[in-house]
């Protein structure tokens, strides 16, 4: 079966999903961090070190279980001139939460009131994630979420597959995963899920109509 949008997408041999597997950051929840930063530093410091500063390998420290303290502590170390910069970020971290996807959340709710069962897989660090659940009452929908930082693995550690599985209770064949970075959506193939690489609300829909999924 090609899916709209992902021709080269297919079933899994097993047969159809019947759960849902969530990305939260520019899936359900509009993430950016320059909000952040620039609520410290502003705009034009924040695109500076956006540009300039490899923030992606930075965050992933805390999103697999280290601190914020000793992320900190290295980046003084090695870029002092960017702790601002980083500390900003830290600080003013719910700024960087814009709000939701658009339609991702009414995905999410039709799911749910049909009695499909999701859950959330996220590259979070452990100290940051409490803003998410304050500020986004839809995550109440999902019956669980696997926070990267809590457990210290990350997508696309194999890892962190093999638990959100094991958390579902369903096999990986039975569940369909979508996150904006195709790397994580190759990682989750690898594991055994139907994978989607998130762009559109719109499109996700379609391609999990085309999966059987009632939306």
């Amino acid at each position: 079966m090609e899916l709209i949008g992902h021709p080269a997408l297919t079933t899994n041999p097993a047969g159809l999903p019947t759960g849902v597997v969530w990305d939260l950051g520019n899936v359900l929840i509009d993430w950016d961090a320059s909000r952040a930063i620039a609520a410290g530093v502003g705009p034009q410091q924040a695109r500076r070190f956006l540009d300039e500063f490899d923030f992606l390998a930075y965050n992933h420290g805390p999103d697999s279980g280290s601190t914020w303290d000793d992320a900190e502590a290295a980046l003084a170390s090695s870029h002092p001139h960017w702790l601002p910069h980083a500390r900003a970020y830290r600080r003013h971290f719910a700024a960087s939460l814009v709000g939701e996807v658009p339609g991702s959340g009414d995905l999410v709710r039709t799911l749910h009131a049909a009695g499909v069962r999701q859950w959330g897989l996220t590259n979070w660090s452990h100290e940051l994630y409490p803003h998410a659940p304050e500020m986004f009452p839809l995550l109440g929908l999902l019956d669980g979420v696997v926070v990267s930082g809590t457990e210290g693995v990350a997508k696309p550690d194999p890892a962190i597959y093999t638990l959100v599985a094991e958390r579902s209770g369903l096999a990986p064949e039975q569940l369909v995963f979508l996150d904006d970075r195709a790397v994580n959506v190759d990682a989750a193939r690898d594991a055994g899920m139907t994978g989607l690489v998130f762009t559109t609300a719109d499109v996700a829909r379609r391609d999990l109509h085309a999966l059987g999924l009632p939306v």
